[in-house]
């Protein structure tokens, strides 16, 4: 599914990553297996852009990033941030990219937090004069201020990631790159660093490039998803154009007792059905409405076998589901509803 985000090749300062044709091999270890994890990707990224790229464990999206971040090089196609291709002028491309990366990976544990922060700028060309004060700003913004002399070894999980994020800004590059960035968070920490990205977003103007497995962030974060899937993109849409597409197609229908296997197997030969069964023991059966007489149909279908209909609601999609259907190859059916 592709939309009005493909780029004329050419260019345009609009237009800080460019990927265009994208292949990436590898030979299997002990073998001489040639391996595809990215298959031709082509993707426009434009200035202040908050994309998340997406993609189950093996569809290519890692292999992506690292082509991006200039750790790898493709075997076919090019990579240009700013208008530099990375193989030719790496380090180059290099100063207008900051990561924040999972795992915590890029954090001096035996230095402190502000010893950090200073270091990592440092390693930018920053004084530690002409620094200073926007390393307070960001402490007190990031409710970090009382840590500034902990050594990052001492700090939770959480403050940790915020000392990232906080590094990648000051880093003061057009782009930035985050890694999963709320995993294995408890949920008020997940919820504050959700926050502080938005806030990043609106208020630095940043491109930011989101790699999570945590929908409710990309939901909320994020204005345009890239969802790559046995090394292709498959889907590259706006947030609210893939909810609107799915959510205003679905109701859930809810029964006073639970289904048989052939009542199952009736419905789902007509519609495209998920179903479930609630700790009372009734069923959910949620519906894709591909035509308009498919919502008086079903109906039509249970009242049929005589299994009572207790309530209908019009389903609730969220953005984890919108991602299940499209990587099962369900965004077909699901898009030939709106043409």
């Amino acid at each position: 599914m592709r939309t009005e985000y493909s780029c004329k090749w050419g260019v345009g300062m609009d237009y800080v990553i460019v990927i265009q044709d994208v292949k990436k091999n590898y030979k299997k270890r002990k073998s001489n297996e040639i391996i595809e994890a990215v298959k031709g990707i082509s993707l426009c990224i434009k200035k202040g852009e908050v994309v998340g790229l997406l993609g189950p464990n093996g569809a290519g999206k890692t292999t992506t990033i690292k082509m991006m971040c200039g750790l790898l090089l493709p075997n076919e196609g090019t990579v240009k941030i700013n208008g530099i291709d990375i193989a030719k002028q790496r380090l180059k491309a290099l100063r207008h990219i900051s990561a924040v990366l999972e795992g915590n990976r890029n954090l001096y544990w035996r230095l402190t937090v502000r010893e950090n922060m200073e270091y990592f700028s440092g390693n930018r060309g920053m004084s530690k004069k002409d620094i200073s004060r926007k390393i307070d700003d960001l402490l007190q913004r990031l409710n970090l201020t009382h840590k500034a002399n902990e050594m990052v070894n001492s700090l939770s999980r959480g403050m940790q990631q915020k000392l990232s994020i906080a590094i990648a800004i000051l880093a003061d590059t057009d782009i930035i790159f985050l890694d999963e960035p709320t995993l294995g968070l408890d949920i008020e920490i997940s919820y504050e660093i959700r926050n502080l990205l938005k806030e990043i977003a609106k208020d630095y103007q940043k491109t930011i490039l989101l790699s999570s497995h945590d929908m409710p962030v990309v939901q909320e974060i994020c204005e345009r998803v890239v969802i790559i899937n046995e090394g292709r993109i498959v889907t590259d849409d706006s947030v609210s154009n893939l909810l609107s597409l799915f959510d205003t197609k679905a109701y859930s229908f809810i029964t006073s007792s639970q289904l048989t296997q052939k009542d199952l197997f009736d419905i789902k030969k007509q519609f495209i059905v998920q179903t479930e069964t609630d700790e009372s023991g009734q069923s959910i059966i949620t519906v894709t409405i591909r035509h308009s007489d498919d919502f008086y149909n079903v109906i039509d279908m249970l009242k049929e076998k005589k299994i009572v209909i207790e309530k209908i609601d019009r389903a609730i999609i969220d953005f984890e589901q919108v991602f299940m259907k499209i990587v099962k190859g369900e965004v077909e059916n699901e898009a030939a509803v709106s043409v």
